[in-house]
């Protein structure tokens, strides 16, 4: 953004930004053939226009126009581990970790919430209500630009408790080590992994999310509630901003056992019921 978008846009009052100006800038950076960055710059652009409009800045968000106007860039398969007895494995290596504590903290939490390695290190103790036990992510930080709810289990809540002390006078649950103004790096997460003895084509921050998604369809878990938990896309536009709450009761539910389902897991328990639906 500093240096791709701002050196053009930056000091346009952001009212007046149109689609073919933003589209300029965008092509700018496809130029160089980085396509997935283009790409990304224009869905961050998109939550800065989103917040605009919320806080009465802008009233429309034109990089919503610029959807199919850049280069398309193939889905990439982000590693995963799938096989419970080496996500056992993987829960004991966290736990284990030495290094900093916020960061072991941000490995626990992962896999605990599955949400996107942005929206994780990105995460604000403004979004965390103890009582109700969620985590709300507004949604100008939202892939798909809606607020999404995470249900913390009574796990995530003892790490979310334990951190609390440490950087709770802060902004960001996980600050920069440089910074506390500012959040972690985007490195970190999978830094740590590397550290921990996983390679890239094993798994990643991102893979927490395929972790989920795989074990708890193979557990008979709705496919609708994973699919809201994971914060995918909304097919049907129209109602799309309208069920950010959509399942909550049973994805709470879900998400509880999950957490218990690692823990299992990590102890090396041989798992093999199946939740009933």
């Amino acid at each position: 953004m500093v240096a791709d978008i701002f050196p053009w846009l930056g000091n346009r009052p952001i009212k007046e930004i149109n689609a073919p100006e933003l589209l300029a800038v965008l092509r700018k950076i496809e130029s160089r053939g980085a396509h997935e960055k283009a790409q990304r710059a224009r869905e961050y652009v998109g939550r800065v226009f989103r917040y605009a409009i919320q806080t009465g800045r802008a009233e429309r968000d034109p990089s919503g126009d610029l959807r199919g106007a850049l280069t398309p860039v193939k889905a990439k398969h982000h590693a995963s581990i799938t096989d419970p007895k080496a996500i056992g494995a993987l829960i004991r290596s966290i736990n284990g970790f030495v290094g900093s504590y916020t960061t072991k903290c941000a490995l626990q939490l992962a896999p605990l919430v599955f949400v996107r390695p942005g929206e994780l290190r990105q995460a604000e103790w403004t979004e965390i209500d103890f009582d109700k036990k969620e985590w709300r992510i507004p949604g100008h930080k939202m892939k798909m630009g809606e607020q999404h709810i995470i249900p913390l289990s009574r796990q995530a809540i003892e790490i979310l408790e334990s951190i609390q002390p440490l950087t709770g006078n802060g902004k960001y649950i996980f600050p920069s080590i440089r910074s506390t103004v500012r959040p972690m790096s985007e490195n970190t997460v999978n830094a740590a992994l590397r550290r921990m003895g996983y390679e890239k084509d094993e798994m990643t921050g991102h893979g927490f999310r395929s972790m989920a998604s795989t074990l708890l369809h193979e557990h008979g878990w709705p496919h609708e509630a994973i699919e809201r938990q994971l914060a995918h896309a909304e097919r049907n536009k129209v109602s799309a901003s309208y069920n950010f709450a959509e399942h909550l009761p049973k994805r709470r539910e879900m998400m509880q056992w999950w957490a218990d389902y690692l823990d299992e897991l990590a102890a090396g328990a041989k798992v093999i019921n199946l939740q009933k639906i």
